[in-house]
């Protein structure tokens, strides 16, 4: 997939362990299976995310809601989306808009989620041209200073496929996408956009979905600055097959394309 400096967060990392995840977001209930380390998370893929719902086991979707992990599918699909390559093309919301946009609206009302990761990319246009004559693009990974948890704000949504009969389990699909606000100072010269982050003490007030949105604003807001770091990686990241920890890993100065 192409990268181009008005697509925010079009990659990830994460290489989060699920007992790690219940641990940090104290998770009741995960019935997600185990998902490899992934240092290119791309548009599609499956990822974890943190909700809150009724628990399956109670049969009552009305019931009390309960903090679970889950894996979704990368890429919001709409519940009224007729198809669901729709999704390839959601993967990110603005927070200034989120609440309006027919695509968004009603996951902003009640579905609400965390999407941890590792960290994030993006690309920075860079003085030298390709081939064709566009400008190059050096890739920088942008994580936690702090070593911890990547907490995106993300919303969630539950696409039945009408092609598929009533007794079909796989009839329904759960897919997601990440917001995105105004970039602290320090991040804005690689992008103007990042992801909303959300800390620790905001996470029961974001995923509870008896919250109405118009509580919610206080918790739409940047991230404060010096709470992020960002370096230049090898260019490895930006196609797609690649993958493994050394594309985290710092590129040397000498090979920074500038």
């Amino acid at each position: 997939m192409g990268l181009n400096v008005a697509l925010m967060c079009g990659r990830y990392a994460s290489s989060l362990e699920p007992e790690d995840l219940v641990g940090a977001f104290e998770i009741r209930s995960s019935e997600a299976p185990r998902l490899e380390a992934d240092y290119n998370v791309a548009p599609t893929k499956e990822v974890y995310a943190v909700l809150e719902r009724a628990a399956r086991s109670s049969g009552d979707p009305t019931g009390p809601a309960e903090r679970q992990l889950r894996v979704l599918t990368w890429g919001l699909v709409p519940f009224w989306a007729k198809d669901f390559s729709i999704g390839s093309r959601m993967i990110n919301a603005r927070m200034e808009t989120v609440a309006e946009k027919p695509a968004f609206r009603r996951a902003f009302e009640k579905r609400r989620c965390v999407l941890p990761a590792d960290g994030y990319y993006e690309w920075y246009p860079t003085a030298e041209k390709t081939k064709a004559g566009k400008p190059k693009k050096q890739p920088y990974f942008i994580r936690p200073k702090d070593g911890g948890i990547l907490a995106m704000a993300g919303l969630y949504e539950i696409w039945r496929d009408p092609a598929r009969a009533e007794d079909d389990p796989e009839r329904f699909s759960w897919t997601c996408t990440v917001l995105t606000t105004t970039a602290e100072d320090s991040l804005g010269h690689i992008h103007d956009r990042m992801p909303l982050m959300l800390s620790p003490e905001r996470y029961a007030e974001w995923l509870d979905p008896t919250v109405h949105r118009s509580d919610l604003v206080d918790l739409l807001e940047p991230a404060a600055p010096g709470l992020l770091e960002a370096y230049p990686v090898a260019p490895l990241v930006s196609n797609v097959k690649n993958n493994g920890p050394e594309l985290i890993e710092p590129l040397p100065l000498s090979e920074v394309e500038s």
